[in-house]
């Protein structure tokens, strides 16, 4: 990589992309932002607008002329993908094909999907590795399935190097419009009220802090990496473990109330993040030192 590259991050104003767009300009990077809203810094270029328009991604790379590609605009949400597929596969999978396309026609030589452990399905308590097969549950998970394949092909065909980046459940600072469980279990700490735990509470989710996804995203790139790489914390928590551990952070009791588990719900992410660590991934926070830095975005006050 050269020491300053030319990088387009769509999705680069949402909680993800602004860590990334952060930790990218602190390198010296020239970035473009390719997003539904305005990206302000004066030190970050902005292109706005809906990437299922084909003139907005063109206009996009146009813009940047980017050496790299990082794709983070995604629906994300299995409910979401689930109650409207179809939009859920153009932006999924339609925005990826065209900018891969816009990547193979204006030779851009990297491009970094934001994938998901969502491509492998119900695996029950075995531990995922990239190896696992593709079995998607859900809309979601086989758009990001396919997603990875349309990247695996331009890679083959037209060397361009290409990773998939599957990330586990990112958390962190950001999530103020987030309706994931932690900042569901932050907005009840806060509102002094309680959540709804799906089973038992004993299904097993691996949570990512959003710096450690940032810190390894960077890591796949620097390294050239080809293909699907897991980042996670690599340490799988109950929700159970979440709840105490909110109550622990917040000082709130966060009384619990045991609803039944919906449609396409894992009852255990375990991954295997040894490929990531080949190349310098080392995730710094641990599910409390985490959630400390969540908590101060929803306290009262805030």
């Amino acid at each position: 990589m050269a020491n300053r590259s030319r990088v387009l991050v769509t999705g680069g104003a949402g909680f993800i992309g602004r860590r990334l767009v952060n930790a990218l300009t602190a390198e010296g990077h020239e970035v473009t932002v390719a997003d539904l809203r305005a990206f302000r810094d004066p030190a970050v270029h902005s292109v706005t607008g809906d990437l299922r328009d084909p003139d907005v991604a063109g206009r996009a790379v146009r813009r940047a002329r980017p050496d790299v590609i990082i794709h983070l605009a995604a629906i994300t949400s299995v409910l979401a993908s689930v109650n409207d597929p179809v939009s859920t596969y153009q932006l999924n999978v339609d925005v990826t094909a065209r900018l891969l396309e816009l990547a193979r026609e204006h030779e851009v030589g990297t491009f970094l999907l934001a994938s998901t452990n969502a491509v492998v399905g119900d695996v029950g308590s075995a531990v995922i590795t990239e190896q696992t097969a593709l079995r998607p549950l859900t809309p979601y998970g086989a758009t990001k399935a396919a997603a990875e394949m349309l990247l695996g092909s331009y890679v083959n065909c037209y060397a361009i190097t290409g990773a998939a980046l599957r990330f586990s459940n990112v958390y962190g600072p950001g999530m103020i419009e987030k309706d994931s469980f932690v900042p569901r279990l932050m907005r009840a700490a806060r509102d002094g009220e309680g959540v709804a735990v799906r089973g038992n509470g004993t299904m097993l989710r691996d949570l990512v802090h959003v710096d450690d996804a940032v810190q390894g995203t960077l890591a796949a790139w620097h390294a050239g990496h080809n293909g699907p790489v897991i980042l996670g914390a690599g340490q799988s928590v109950s929700v159970n473990d979440m709840v105490a551990t909110a109550r622990r952070v917040t000082g709130a009791s966060i009384p619990t109330e045991y609803v039944p588990v919906g449609s396409g719900e894992m009852p255990a992410v375990v991954l295997d993040i040894s490929l990531a660590r080949q190349f310098g991934y080392r995730p710094r926070y641990d599910l409390e030192a985490g959630m400390a830095t969540v908590w101060p975005d929803f306290r009262p006050g805030a």
